[in-house]
Parts: structure tokens; sequence; C-alpha cells
């Protein structure tokens, strides 16, 4: 069978052994092996475990929901009640981490999803974009608008530049009080491009990074300052490199554009990126934008797969 990105299932394979191979990800891939994957008692790793993110002293479900697919064009031409449906479907098999943006406009969506569940059974991660000229104002809309009194995780959004933190210093300065008042319980930022990772992977500031995830090379980041520059398998090897940073310095880190972006319409490109992204211990937890239940089924089976491999 051919895939979308014009590779055969045993090209798949090969490729993504070689790629495993370069990374020395051998045989069974973990960067914290000392961190077991099965859970005590010799229960099975799954898709929902609540899994610890860094350094940070949280836990969100391993698999989340994304909101953002196509800056959100996806959830939204769902219409709010099928939106709220099918947050409600994860919810219901048990995921608890749902990932957002300002720049998604489902913030509000967001809201209608989660209420009457109990805060403290969520993780909620949300992005700030741009510099504005008063963060913690634009921090007080955000929860108003998602309902809740403090946010899981707050984010600087696409940044692309190597001093993007000298470029938001507004943003940095104010998630940091945000949050010592505890209306923020981490920060960090959402990577576009190679420089801008490699300045996240070495900044005490950051908790948590969004990292774009997948063996295709589809939507990654590149050395261009430009989060939409055109990317390819060979951009694969120095993003890990920085994100092998990140984990070394306690850093949280999730996994974006796992399905490339919603490209991978091809069941064996999701197969062999969901198996990297899992098994190469490079993230924490991983955020999939769904428009559909089943494709939710889809990932949980795909993960709790992956994982059974390497328990």
């Amino acid at each position: 069978m051919m895939g979308r990105h014009g590779i055969t299932r045993r090209t798949f394979i090969r490729d993504t052994a070689a790629i495993a191979g370069a990374l020395s990800l051998t045989p069974l891939v973990r960067i914290r092996a000392a961190e077991p994957v099965a859970k005590a008692g010799g229960a099975k790793a799954t898709a929902i475990d609540q899994v610890a993110l860094g350094k940070t002293g949280l836990k969100l479900s391993r698999l989340g929901m994304g909101t953002g697919t196509n800056s959100g064009n996806v959830q939204r031409a769902l219409g709010r009640d099928g939106f709220i449906r099918l947050i409600r479907h994860g919810l219901d098999r048990g995921i608890t981490y749902i990932d957002t943006a300002d720049s998604y406009r489902m913030h509000e969506w967001v809201k209608g999803a989660i209420e009457g569940i109990p805060r403290e059974k969520l993780f909620i991660q949300t992005k700030m974009g741009g510099n504005p000229e008063k963060p913690l104002e634009v921090i007080d809309r955000f929860r108003k608008e998602l309902g809740v009194d403090y946010i899981d995780s707050l984010l600087a959004h696409c940044t692309v530049t190597p001093n993007w933190d000298d470029e938001r210093k507004r943003v940095v300065d104010a998630l940091a009080q945000a949050k010592e008042k505890g209306i923020i319980r981490a920060k960090g930022t959402s990577c576009h491009a190679l420089p801008a990772l490699a300045r996240a992977a070495t900044f005490d500031w950051v908790d948590v990074n969004l990292v774009r995830i997948n063996p295709q090379g589809a939507h990654m980041d590149t050395p261009a300052e430009n989060w939409s520059a055109p990317s390819n398998a060979s951009h694969i090897l120095p993003a890990v490199d920085q994100i092998r940073i990140m984990r070394r310095n306690g850093h949280g880190v999730i996994g974006m554009k796992i399905f490339g972006n919603g490209d991978f319409t091809d069941p064996t490109d999701r197969e062999v990126s969901i198996r990297f992204a899992i098994q190469s211990g490079l993230a924490d937890a991983i955020a999939i934008g769904f428009k559909t239940p089943e494709e939710i089924d889809e990932a949980i089976r795909r993960i709790d797969e992956a994982l059974a491999e390497i328990s």
C-alpha cells in the first residue's frame, strides 16, 4: 500500500528503523530508560494513564485532545454541539488533557465541553500569541472564556526566532507572575522553528515545551524562522537533539503534529507516527486533533499497542 507521503509499508518500516538507528534508540526506544513504562503491580501502560510532565509536578493523560487542526478550522467545522460531543467522548474514554489556544477561537467551546467535570480531573493547556500590551489581562480573559480559576499550562504560542524570549519579554515576565499567583501552574512555549526550539531547550524559564514530532517530517521545525516553512525527514534529527536537551533539563515535553496536522490519512502513516512518538520516549504526552469519536478510539488503540511492545 502506498501512503499519502509516497511510502510503502516496507519502505516505512525500513526508514523508521534507519531513524531509530540514527537516534541510537535500540531496539525499544525510551529516553528515560530508568523509568519503566509498565505501571505498578504489572498493569499495562495505556494511552489514558496519568503521566508526569517533566519536573513540573503536574500530571496529564498520555493522550490529549487538540482543538487546533488547521488553526482550529477542522474542530470549528463540527459546530459547537458536535465539538462538545467529541470532547465528551474523549473524556468518557479517560482522556483528561485538552489542548487549545487563543488563536483557535475555541475557549468558550471548551468551556461548554468541560462543564460539570471536576476541575482537578482536567489538564487544560492554552497558548498566547504575540506580545500583548497587558498579558495578565489576557490571562484573565482566557480564564473567563474557559470558565476556570486557573490554567494548568500556558504557552507563548508559535515561537520561531532564537531570541523569542526577548521579543516577548512582556509575556515571559507576565507568565512568571501568573505562576507565582497560582493562576497558571506551568509556563512554556510551543515552538515552530529550530532556532526557537534551541532557545527553549536551554531556557530555565521554560517548564513545558510543545514540540512537533513525526518521523515522516511533515510540518516539522526547520532552520527557517517561519512556522510554515516546508519540511522533510532531514529536519527530524536536529529537532530530536534539542528535545533530548529539554529532557535532560527536566522540561515537560508534549508532542504535536503526530498525524501531520491531519495530513496522515493513510493508516500506515498514523501507525508509524504513533509508534515513533510513543516508543521513542521523546515526549511525556502527545496531543492530537480529532474530528470524530472513531479517530479518538483508533489513537487510543494504537498507543496501547505501541506501549504493550515496550512494557
